[in-house]
């Protein structure tokens, strides 16, 4: 009888009223009784009731609100249960919502491709973007041309001949911020058509043989991005007519990655790897003076010029994963560099996985939400990016969208554990994590159990891996066979620090609330040792050691 719960937006704002959808579908009349545990990380921290009263034939919608404090950034997990009148559970259910003060400070990133006039579904697409936490959307391939991005009227073919509407761009837009969603333009740094560049051939960039480098059979040609290019100051200028004529929240750059090394007309050298993290720069200085508050965002595309670009102004850290980083590992390594280079900038992955292989995105979901980062993947309903052109994407079997919903509630439960508030520890926790029994080796691939740690301030973030009996320790090739389920695990933490309460959750269960473990202390040396038994693993299991003494204390 509960068909669903989710927050009315993406995330909210300090001070702000949550409101949380409960919707109820009743077989026969009668009065039910809902009530809602709000909860932040292991503690209760509110719990909301209301009564529904249903016919035979209803469908209905009722709303929970509540003011949390207006402490951000800070996730929460809702438990909800639907009670008869005799005080019997007669469903459940769980999500999440978070408090942010802006949406890039857990940033859950994804897309849409469709802007053909009168599209139909818009609202429905923004519900379904809502109930998986989507706060921002890279709106890819929306614009009439590389080199100008406004049609000169509100239909309009674009370089692939798709007809498109400014107008479903408008409303998109528009019906995004009514959830809280921002909305951002895909633009590409370098990339003319062949009309504009052979008007400025001089603008463009050659190879050492003094060539113009064209991206594909000639279907667009690589302009210079360099600073004092007459090719970027065309283009901030293009950047600041969109958001003074959208509601964009701001600029999405994209890169293809090659070339490295090039020369401008006059044959002097172009170090790419500073001229993109220098247009960065410049775009933000652009496009906060049109639009305070804006969002820039650069695709390091292959994690090309990763040094520069994390020292840049950019507000995230988007990295575009290609060989040779094919490896689980290199998820995981991917996003601690970022983050060190960055000074902690969050950091989103555009990993592209067929929905077909459901192991290998949940597995890999699991090691970027475990490694403080996210995924972009979601966006149109149903979808699931598997091509780095988006309106290729792929559809997901009801199985797999079920367990993204989880694994989405469960990373903005946490976020506080897996991002926020920690660091990445698991270099300096190697040799002291023992999972009695089974392989916890830091320098194998796969064929063991992976601890990756976040450390904070109050506490230490454990999340096991499992990745025993794999056909490989690639995120790219199909997996024919899921991870060997464990049970009755022990597990040794020596931790460096006293201990005062061990807990575990996972979304790989019923229930994402969090569960605590006994645990036994010991001394080694002086150093405090843990133990505890986690009663299973399937993929992925999140543990938590809050450190010190006393109560903890949550305003």
């Amino acid at each position: 009888m509960l068909l669903d719960v989710y927050p009315a937006k993406a995330f909210y704002r300090p001070g702000e009223t949550v409101r949380l959808v409960v919707r109820l579908a009743d077989p026969a009349q009668l009065g039910v009784q809902i009530i809602a545990s709000v909860s932040f990380l292991a503690e209760e921290v509110a719990r909301l009731t209301c009564t529904a009263s249903l016919t035979a034939e209803d469908t209905a919608a009722v709303d929970l609100v509540w003011v949390p404090p207006s402490v951000a950034p800070r996730g929460y997990g809702v438990d909800v249960q639907v009670l008869d009148g005799h005080g019997l559970a007669l469903a459940t259910a769980s999500t999440a919502f978070d408090v942010l003060e802006h949406w890039t400070q857990a940033p859950r990133y994804g897309f849409l491709t469709d802007y053909a006039p009168g599209r139909s579904n818009v609202d429905e697409t923004m519900q379904w973007l809502t109930r998986h936490h989507i706060n921002g959307l890279q709106f890819y391939d929306w614009m009439y041309r590389h080199d100008q991005f406004l049609p000169p009227e509100d239909l309009f073919d674009d370089p692939l001949g798709r007809q498109l509407s400014l107008a479903t761009v408008r409303h998109l837009i528009d019906a995004a911020h009514s959830r809280g969603i921002a909305a951002l333009p895909y633009t590409a740094v370098y990339a003319a058509s062949l009309p504009f560049f052979e008007l400025h051939p001089d603008w463009a960039l050659f190879d050492a043989d003094g060539k113009p480098i064209p991206f594909g059979d000639r279907f667009l040609m690589i302009m210079n991005p360099a600073p004092h290019s007459p090719w970027t100051q065309h283009l901030l200028n293009q950047f600041s007519a969109v958001l003074q004529e959208t509601a964009f929240d701001g600029i999405h750059l994209d890169q293809y990655g090659d070339p490295k090394v090039a020369y401008d007309a006059g044959g002097n050298r172009v170090d790419l790897a500073q001229a993109l993290p220098d247009l960065v720069d410049a775009t933000v200085k652009t496009a906060v003076k049109v639009r305070p508050g804006a969002a820039v965002l650069f695709n390091c595309v292959g994690n090309w010029p990763i040094e520069g670009s994390a020292r840049s102004q950019q507000d995230l850290n988007y990295i575009e994963v290609w060989p040779p980083n094919t490896l689980f590992k290199d998820l995981y390594s991917l996003i601690v560099e970022a983050q060190a280079l960055s000074g902690g900038k969050p950091v989103v992955l555009a990993a592209y996985i067929d929905p077909a292989r459901a192991r290998n995105v949940r597995l890999a979901d699991a090691v970027i939400l475990a490694s403080g980062g996210t995924h972009i993947e979601l966006g149109e309903p149903g979808a699931m990016l598997a091509d780095p052109y988006f309106p290729n994407y792929g559809r997901m079997s009801d199985d797999l969208s079920t367990v993204i919903r989880r694994y989405y509630d469960f990373a903005v439960r946490y976020e506080n554990i897996l991002a926020l508030d920690t660091r990445d520890a698991t270099p300096a926790f190697e040799g002291r994590v023992a999972v009695e029994g089974l392989n916890t080796d830091a320098e194998r691939l796969y064929n063991k159990v992976w601890p990756i740690v976040r450390e904070g301030a109050d506490a230490i973030g454990l999340s096991l891996i499992n990745l025993l009996e794999l056909d490989s320790p690639e995120w790219v090739g199909a997996l024919t066979t899921g991870p060997l389920v464990q049970r009755d695990l022990l597990v040794r933490v020596s931790t460096g620090r006293p201990v005062r309460r061990v807990w575990w959750a996972t979304a790989d269960g019923d229930s994402p609330a969090a569960q605590d473990l006994e645990f036994s202390t010991e001394t080694s040396g002086d150093c405090p040792c843990v133990s505890f038994r986690v009663p299973w693993l399937a993929y992925w299991h999140l543990i938590v050691l809050e450190l010190g003494r006393g109560s903890q204390e949550i305003p």
